[in-house]
């Protein structure tokens, strides 16, 4: 097993902390962890790293270095944090049927992702913390939508690493190439929080109960004038729905994309038209996108009447709905 690390750990020491107590006194501060909190809580958390491409679990990172100041500069995310679990980020959205449509890239249902989660190695009882590489925003609503499909399972004590393994190198801290041996897990699913989810029905109602449709797509796709084929079959957006891109959901931190402090999220949510606590629906291409927008309402800024649409454009255009934009 190869490992970047500057320091090696005696024997006796990495027993002494293997047999530390688990996490049980020191709550996680809040929905999102940096990487110096989770060094000093490494032992006390199960780390769950989730990607749509393995291979880079056992790549190794890439470095430049700077020829006037010798500073190494990391170029591109490799390995995982020791002790963490690969999640497979394709695993984790299924095909379902909807009015005899089929609709891909949706949340499983109770017993299939309690399966995939036990498979990856997820035990009950332990803070999670989650992971991605973090390098561009893709990545980092890889996370919220894991976050988000354990939460409507259950799950409460959970966060996320701001600017995932990116920011975990940036620091300096040390990854592993080796190939994770898994064991396969116990934790539970529970019955699925309604609450948290949409359906097209609630998109088509959202007007007339004043419930805030936010559309988290780019701006040029957001007006109709690209989209994303072959999942969404027409451009343009729901009408009356307000866009928040994804180029202001997250800011450069080095090589990582990071979260914003909340007062910077009301502000461009004022900008943007969007209510903090408005009662509000996000949606995207797959309802990938939409994670990010529905965990910074939800988890950051505390708003318990933001829900998801796990089918988003690809089902709403699918089953033939109407759209607003360029040429509509």
């Amino acid at each position: 097993m190869k490992l970047f690390n500057p320091v090696k750990l005696s024997g006796a020491v990495l027993a002494g902390l293997l047999a530390l107590p688990a996490f049980a006194e020191t709550p996680l501060p809040g929905p999102v962890v940096s990487a110096s909190w989770l060094k000093d809580h490494l032992n006390e958390v199960v780390v769950l790293d989730v990607r749509d491409d393995l291979k880079t679990f056992t790549a190794e990172p890439e470095f430049e270095t700077d020829a006037k100041t010798g500073q190494k500069k990391l170029t591109s995310v490799g390995g995982r944090i020791e002790g963490s679990l690969p999640v497979d980020f394709n695993k984790i959205r299924v095909d379902r049927e909807v009015d005899g449509k089929k609709i891909t890239k949706m949340l499983p249902g109770k017993t299939e992702f309690q399966d995939i989660m036990q498979a990856a190695g997820l035990n009950k009882g332990m803070p999670i913390v989650i992971a991605s590489t973090g390098d561009d925003a893709g990545q980092v609503e890889e996370a919220t939508r894991l976050y988000w499909s354990l939460k409507v399972y259950g799950e409460d004590n959970m966060a996320v690493l701001d600017g995932g393994v990116a920011a975990w190198l940036a620091a300096g801290n040390p990854v592993t190439t080796a190939a994770a041996s898994v064991t396969r897990g116990n934790w539970e699913a529970a019955d699925a929080r309604t609450d948290l989810i949409a359906d097209t029905a609630d998109v088509e109602a959202a007007a007339k109960k004043k419930v805030q449709l936010i559309d988290a797509r780019p701006l040029p796709q957001y007006l109709g004038l690209s989209y994303k084929k072959p999942a969404v079959l027409a451009g343009g957006h729901v009408a009356g729905a307000k866009n928040y891109p994804t180029d202001v959901r997250f800011k450069a931190a080095g090589p990582a994309q990071t979260f914003l402090s909340a007062d910077e999220y009301r502000y461009v949510m004022k900008a943007q038209d969007v209510k903090v606590d408005a009662p509000s629906i996000s949606y995207c291409n797959t309802g990938h996108m939409a994670s990010g927008m529905w965990f910074i309402q939800s988890e950051i800024l505390g708003n318990r009447k933001a829900r998801l649409y796990d089918g988003s454009m690809h089902e709403w255009t699918t089953l033939g709905k109407p759209v607003v934009g360029v040429g509509g």
